[in-house]
């Protein structure tokens, strides 16, 4: 049978080495001794397992080495919702494409349902949705679908039932007869989903699958990442829409620069301590503007209204005195917790080094 990495055909031509044990080579390097996982013990029979995984690449005439992806250590357990996440140039795609197959690893020791990566029995146990999905323009949707499910070795009524199935749940059975040149980039995305889904595989990798969709379709994509989880599914996916994270994944893993900064359950790196309140006062003078920056609050004057955001319940009391005893009304007081935005852009933003060229 072959592989179930089909949401673009055109990977299939290449074979890549897999990763092997402790002590051997693979195809670009040697393995070396990493470090354990900070979370607890190895599973190298669950969904995904990494430790020490590396990609080295070299470019240009010069073969300047560029390394990637530096070390990272994770693991995914069965049937939940893993987010990967990351800022551009993080490492996540290349990772991405080690687990799939796409490209062998430098070093380190990483497994797919206790497979190793780029071994038929991994590919066969994912369905793939790379970040620009290819579909053959020529091709319709139905004509895809089923030639990827041909690919993953099914047959006859079960393939036409499977194809019709998936493309109904991703909202492209109406335009199943349509050139793919004809469609929409949220079209063409909710095919290569299809694709990725129609050999029933045992995990979901999902690169920026709410890519070129509208906000209906965003939800429908929600939607049904939940209603795989809930048949069993595990799903690993990577994207920019922090909210859809916050609401959907049980753990997640943050990158930066090659490295994993962050990683872990959701209501457990979310700060519970720091509560950060926004206040919106009508009537504030001047001098209370300048009060609350020389504190060091963030303020913005709007359509006549001071809003003033701090961290830290205790600074409210004394905010709302000073407002109170300068004549200013008090419309509005909001108590937010951290959000995974806030822990995205402390960790993986406001925390990269600066580049080594720019210090010289």
């Amino acid at each position: 049978m072959a592989d179930n990495l089909i949401s673009d055909p055109r990977a299939l031509k290449d074979q890549q080495p897999a990763l092997t044990t402790s002590g051997s080579r693979t195809g670009v390097g040697t393995q070396t001794t990493s470090q354990p996982l900070a979370d607890g013990g190895s599973h190298r029979n669950g969904p995904i397992y990494v430790e020490g995984l590396e990609k080295l690449f070299r470019i240009g005439f010069s073969r300047k080495k560029v390394h990637a992806v530096k070390g990272i250590s994770f693991e995914v357990a069965e049937g939940e919702i893993f987010g990967f996440l990351g800022p551009n140039g993080a490492g996540k795609t290349t990772t991405i494409k080690m687990l799939t197959g796409l490209i062998a690893p430098t070093r380190g020791v990483a497994t797919v349902f206790g497979q190793t990566l780029g071994s038929l029995a991994a590919k066969q146990a994912i369905g793939f949705l790379p970040e620009n999905p290819y579909i053959y323009p020529f091709l319709t949707p139905l004509e895809f679908v089923e030639m990827c499910g041909q690919l993953s070795g099914l047959r006859g009524k079960v393939l036409r039932a499977r194809s019709r199935q998936v493309l109904e749940r991703t909202g492209v059975w109406y335009a199943a007869d349509r050139p793919a040149r004809r469609l929409s980039k949220g079209m063409l995305q909710r095919t290569a989903l299809a694709a990725a889904l129609v050999a029933d595989p045992r995990m979901l990798i999902l690169d920026e699958p709410m890519s070129g969709l509208d906000p209906v379709g965003r939800k429908e994509v929600k939607d049904l990442i939940i209603d795989e989880r809930a048949q069993g599914r595990t799903i690993f996916f990577s994207t920019h829409i922090l909210g859809d994270v916050e609401t959907l994944c049980d753990r997640v893993t943050i990158m930066r620069r090659g490295e994993i900064v962050v990683r872990g359950k959701l209501d457990e790196l979310l700060r519970k301590d720091t509560q950060r309140a926004g206040l919106v006062f009508a009537g504030a003078d001047d001098g209370f503007a300048r009060y609350c920056q020389d504190h060091g609050f963030s303020t913005d004057t709007t359509g006549g209204r001071l809003r003033v955001e701090v961290t830290g319940r205790s600074h409210v009391a004394d905010l709302l005195n000073q407002a109170l005893s300068r004549g200013a009304d008090v419309e509005q007081v909001v108590y937010f917790h951290e959000t995974l935005e806030d822990l995205f852009v402390r960790e993986a933003i406001e925390k990269q080094p600066e580049p080594a060229e720019a210090r010289r």
